[in-house]
């Protein structure tokens, strides 16, 4: 990275804190792949603990992402322009569809993405019954154990699930929780069979939640007691998520229409 000119002027009022910010975030921009936080102190002539700290915070306000796998740094979601706007154009698209089913269905309807190793709710439409399943806004839930996670996780290749499990480990959330890599592989295979994945109480002792991929990285489920989603309706409420992703595709490949 080469170092713009200096007007020795305008240097007696500059800051070198905003200075090493610059330095950091142009690195960032400019590095061809994720960069360590070695190279990061290097650029920003730092020791290790305060780049450490001068990137958390500008994670915090998405100039910086970090992979939670290899702890490895890159330019965030706030330089990405019209991509920075991906997550609330799908939930602005997906949610007069979800509404739709939440109404018709009387039970929660979630979109999800993953983030790093976990899935995050984009949008979370609650049952009106008194007693429903639904995660809270902000939750980052497992992909071992959540249909959610299971749909978005049989769009990746093997190799990137046993990375993601890996690093997250597979806690035993219920007595039905799928906690073995190759058993969850082996589910992941039957995912991509049928369609649809499916949480039989392996997240809540008393949820089913039924979801499907949605845009690569992303799915939409519906979630119910058990009680309330019996298997039977498994395969019904699984083709009403999938018209959803199909109309969600259509309108990202033809956005004007």
């Amino acid at each position: 990275m080469e170092a713009p000119t200096r007007d020795p002027e305008r240097s007696m009022y500059s800051i070198r804190a905003v200075e090493r910010v610059c330095d950091i975030l142009s690195f960032l921009q400019e590095s061809p792949r994720d960069v360590a936080l070695l190279d990061v102190a290097r650029v920003a002539n730092l020791p290790k603990s305060s780049t450490f700290r001068y990137l958390v915070t500008l994670e915090e306000r998405g100039f910086v992402e970090r992979d939670p796998i290899t702890c490895s740094y890159r330019a965030g979601s706030a330089f990405r322009g019209p991509r920075a706007q991906e997550p609330e154009l799908l939930t602005r698209r997906a949610r007069p569809h979800l509404e739709r089913l939440r109404d018709q269905s009387e039970e929660t309807i979630t979109l999800g993405m993953l983030d790093g190793d976990r899935v995050s709710y984009l949008e979370i439409l609650e049952s009106p019954r008194t007693l429903r399943l639904a995660p809270r806004r902000g939750d980052r839930d497992p992909i071992h154990s959540t249909a959610l996670g299971k749909a978005i996780a049989a769009n990746l290749p093997d190799e990137q699930v046993r990375t993601i499990l890996a690093a997250a480990g597979l806690p035993q959330m219920t007595p039905q929780t799928i906690t073995d890599t190759d058993a969850y592989l082996a589910d992941l295979a039957a995912v991509r069979t049928q369609g649809y994945a499916l949480d039989d109480r392996e997240h809540e002792v008393d949820g089913r939640c039924v979801a499907v991929p949605v845009l690569g990285t992303a799915a939409i489920s519906l979630s119910a007691p058990a009680t309330r989603l019996p298997l039977r309706q498994v395969t019904e409420i699984a083709a009403a998520l999938q018209e959803i992703a199909l109309a969600l595709d259509g309108e990202a490949r033809h956005p004007a229409a």
